[in-house]
């Protein structure tokens, strides 16, 4: 800005209409203003516009160009305030970095609001911008922040955020506001208690008369406990004899987890890739990858012989090493960076996967697994998860109507 210049901060409040935008910015074209900044958002249909234009810095106050400003808001019922800004530059971001914080629940109310933004003020993270992402209720937002470049201010802040989450009833997120966070081009699951509702070896235990042998050894593996692959072994060894046709009741068409067509729905219109890795079978897992045009699905494939699971399972088995190997595999496979990469689970089987993401999202998950995780969704479906995206139910809600 020249020495001969002054930046006036005009701010316009009111009912919002087509063409109040273009007629305050004709008027700056036509006064001889220079447009330097400018900012919009419409909350309830009340507009705020704000922006910084450059005048002749002997007019200030009196500049003929604020004046006819005055003059077209009072016209068109709006409410008009300005301010003339000094000298100073605009503070520098290079000392900082944006990060994306997003709270999702059933409601985000005014308390968790406060104690959030509370927070950040603690930790000098200065709010750029709040969104809404939610359509009809206040049940999801997004604030955009620049935080010191401080790495333990960072890691305490993350940490008291995830506090806050657990006192007021929220799920809280918190990324680098970078392009790859709006730009993921491949999501994994894993299936059971994740994708479905159930977890099918319990179930095929349960209509096999072994229910509660298998949910105890199950309980210690979700727990991280013992190792996966010995967990599946001595399981599935208490499946011998079962019929094939029993297993296909069970896992031909297991029940969805909430959420989960539109999440699923919304990836494809959207054309990310989308895989199940999971530590179940593949009766169920191949399922639903016909049932929903999943690109990929890897899972367990039990041995049968002459109509009847042997208690075999095949090599390999889909464990924890193996879940984030093929996670690697598919992102080389389809040339996507893991920084671009999601993965979804809720137990300690997807650790490993959860950790090598660019995304790791524990679903409803052990303590172990949230601990390790980027975030956590604690409550509600999988169609959440788009929210931690960055996308709006106003978007998804347009995509399925194309």
């Amino acid at each position: 800005m020249s020495s001969a210049e002054k930046r006036v901060l005009v701010t316009v409040a009111g009912n919002d209409a087509p063409g109040i935008t273009a007629n305050l910015t004709g008027l700056i074209a036509a006064g001889g203003g220079r447009l330097c900044d400018i900012e919009q958002v419409v909350v309830q249909g009340q507009l705020t516009l704000c922006f910084v234009v450059a005048v002749e810095a002997e007019q200030g106050h009196g500049s003929p160009l604020v004046k006819d400003l005055l003059f077209a808001a009072k016209e068109l019922g709006l409410a008009l305030d300005f301010e003339v800004l000094d000298d100073a530059p605009p503070p520098s971001r290079e000392a900082t970095s944006l990060y994306a914080v997003t709270v999702i629940g059933d409601a985000v109310d005014a308390p968790a609001v406060h104690a959030l933004t509370s927070a950040l003020a603690r930790h000098g993270a200065n709010i750029e911008t709040i969104k809404r992402l939610s359509e009809v209720t206040l049940s999801s937002l997004e604030i955009v922040v620049a935080v010191p470049r401080n790495e333990a201010l960072v890691l305490a802040l993350h940490k008291e955020l995830v506090s806050l989450a657990l006192d007021h009833n929220v799920d809280i997120a918190f990324q680098r506001e970078r392009l790859t966070r709006r730009s993921k081009r491949l999501v994994v699951m894993d299936m059971d208690s994740t994708l479905i509702r159930i977890e099918v070896i319990d179930e095929l235990a349960r209509a096999h008369g072994v229910y509660e042998q298998v949910a105890a050894i199950t309980s210690r593996a979700m727990l991280g406990n013992m190792p996966y692959e010995q967990s599946l072994t001595e399981r599935v060894a208490l499946l011998a004899g079962m019929p094939l046709s029993e297993v296909m009741k069970v896992a031909g068409d297991p029940p969805l987890m909430d959420g989960a067509p539109e999440l699923l729905r919304a990836l494809r219109a959207l054309g990310l890739k989308t895989a199940v890795i999971s530590g179940g079978f593949s009766f169920a897992a191949d399922a639903l990858r016909a049932r929903f045009g999943l690109d990929y699905a890897y899972s367990n494939t039990l041995e049968v012989k002459q109509g009847v699971l042997t208690g075999r399972v095949l090599d390999p088995i889909v464990g924890p090493q193996r879940k984030a190997d093929l996670l690697d595999a598919l992102a080389q496979r389809e040339g996507i960076p893991l920084e671009q990469t999601v993965a979804v689970g809720d137990g300690a089987n997807d650790l490993l996967m959860i950790e090598k993401a660019g995304l790791g999202i524990a679903f409803h998950a052990k303590p172990k697994l949230r601990a390790a995780a980027d975030t956590s969704l604690t409550q509600g479906g999988l169609d959440r998860i788009l929210y931690l995206l960055g996308l709006r139910a106003r978007d998804v809600k347009e995509l399925f109507e194309d």
